[in-house]
Order: C-alpha cells, then sequence, then structure tokens
C-alpha cells in the first residue's frame, strides 16, 4: 500500500515540492506531462494536479495527503488536516488600487467593486470587518480588471509586487500571509498514517537543516565560557583541544535568524578562524 500525494501540475509550488521530496531522499521519475509518477526508494505515489482541484481531492480520499498554498485551503474551506508548515512559496493575499487613488482606510473599500480569484477568502474579510461591497469572481489576470473599468480595486495574492506594479496598482492592505503547507485527509490511519510520520520525520530533519548553520571556530581558553555562552548549539557546544597549548576548538549550531548577529558577538568574544558549513540534513 502506498501513500497518495498531490503536488501542482505546474509552476512555482510544482518544482519546489519535487525539490523538497529530493531534499528527503525520494526519487521520483518526472516526466514531462506525467500525471502521475511512483517514487522508487519510498512507497509514494505522486499524482500531479491543479492547484484549485487538490483539497477536495484530498478531502475525498483520492490522494491522502498534498502539498498546496496555504491560501488555497483557506479559499476552499474543505476542512482537511493541515499537518506541517513547509516555508516556501512564501505570498499574502492583498487588497491594490490604483496608484492615483487616494485610499484613507479599509471603509474606502465600502460599496466600491473588488475583482478576485478568491472570492470567499475576501467575502470573510469584509464580513469581519463589517464592509459590503460587490465582489466580481475572475479566474485569471486580476490585475487588469481597474484598467478596463471593471473593478475599482482588485483582491489577490501577492508575492514581490513586480506585477501590481506593471498594471499601475499599489498594495494598501494585507489580508493574510501564505506558504506552501503539508496537508493530509482526516481519516488516514494504519500504514498510510505510518508512511505519513516517517515522510513528516524527514521533512523537518530538511527543513531545521535549512533554518541552522554549522560552525567552527577557535578560541582562547580564557575565552572559551564566553563564547560557549554565544552557542548553546542543539545542547551544548562541542569542545576539543587544539595542538597548540591554551586553544580550543569549538563546533556548534546557529539558527539563521542569529547568524550574523553572533558571529560579530564571537569576533568581540575573541574566536578566529571562524567557519561556516551548511547543513544537509538535522535530526532533532
Amino acid at each position: 500500500m502506498n501513500l497518495k500525494i498531490a503536488v501542482q501540475k505546474s509552476g512555482r509550488l510544482n518544482e519546489d515540492s519535487l525539490k523538497l521530496l529530493k531534499e528527503c531522499g525520494i526519487s521520483v521519475d518526472n516526466g514531462k506531462e506525467q500525471l502521475m509518477a511512483q517514487a522508487s526508494n519510498f512507497r509514494l505515489e505522486v499524482l500531479y494536479l491543479r492547484n484549485a482541484d487538490i483539497p477536495q481531492y484530498v478531502k475525498d480520499g483520492v490522494v491522502d495527503i498534498a502539498i498546496i498554498g496555504d491560501n488555497t485551503e483557506r479559499e476552499k474551506k474543505t476542512g482537511i488536516r493541515r499537518v506541517l508548515d513547509l516555508g516556501f512559496s512564501r505570498c499574502r493575499l492583498s487588497i491594490a488600487v490604483p496608484k492615483a487613488t487616494e485610499f484613507t482606510g479599509l471603509f474606502w473599500l465600502q460599496g466600491k467593486r473588488i475583482a478576485t480569484s478568491y472570492p470567499n477568502s475576501l467575502k470573510d474579510f469584509l464580513t469581519e470587518n463589517g464592509l459590503e461591497a460587490e465582489i466580481h469572481e475572475i479566474s485569471g489576470s486580476v490585475e487588469i480588471a481597474p484598467n478596463m473599468g471593471l473593478a475599482d480595486a482588485v483582491c489577490d495574492l501577492v508575492s514581490s509586487g513586480s506585477t501590481l506594479f506593471k498594471n499601475g496598482l499599489t498594495e494598501v492592505f494585507r489580508i493574510f500571509e501564505s506558504e506552501a503547507v503539508l496537508v493530509a485527509n482526516p481519516g488516514l490511519n494504519g500504514e498510510k498514517l505510518a508512511l505519513l510520520e516517517q515522510l513528516v520525520f524527514r521533512i523537518r530533519s530538511v527543513l531545521a537543516a535549512k533554518n541552522n548553520n554549522y560552525i567552527l571556530l577557535n578560541t582562547p581558553v580564557e575565552k572559551l565560557e564566553q563564547v560557549c555562552r554565544l552557542l548553546p548549539g542543539m545542547r551544548s557546544p562541542t569542545v576539543m583541544p587544539l595542538r597548540d597549548t591554551g586553544w580550543v576548538s569549538v563546533h556548534s549550531v546557529v539558527h539563521e535568524d542569529r547568524f550574523w548577529e553572533v558571529i560579530g558577538q564571537l569576533k568581540e568574544a575573541g574566536a578566529e578562524g571562524i567557519l561556516v558549513i551548511p547543513i544537509e540534513k538535522m535530526i532533532v
């Protein structure tokens, strides 16, 4: 019995999803125009599906798990189980208006025409803020709606903001943040649940590695206590004596968010010969 996972048929989310599986040591034959592929070294079948259809397929049990954008599940509201945040394909659902518009706050949206591919998310947002507006659902190219006279504003996904800029729009309000997530059918059990747990273990190890760096440095023994306070590591730093008397080598792990701050503090504390090495896998 294999675990069936759905990924987006094409696009950036497809590429990032397959890259993650590869980093988890799972080899998938990703042939051109293939709708389904079998992993050669893990009991996993990969189905390439339209992004908007995936939540319903997971809910109905056609597939067991999926990698989708959080925004897609929020819009579809299928109630499937959210297993793990994956940290890639980050974007946001935002309100944007023509650059010449004098946006005075959310109440400006009252009674306006808003074009979107996310009508449910937009409706929820308007309701939460006590607003009423005319929602125009458009399946694609939402950004051109104001220029064509179809809408006063748009509600759409924003990543870099370049598409809005090219269409003469400016982002005025961020509704929510989104990223890729691993989701599962709520009724998953038995052998398939065990396979999911194995997969999640691998993914967590890969994600932990991406967020941390392995660091090696040399320091005088008299500075060791101060240096170790800066490098807690996973439990505590590894300390090994050097050939030169009075010096030790310290090995540890530094989280990416604190990396440059810690490096500066280590230099001030007397650390020398600092080496930083990327981590491929990290079992915590």
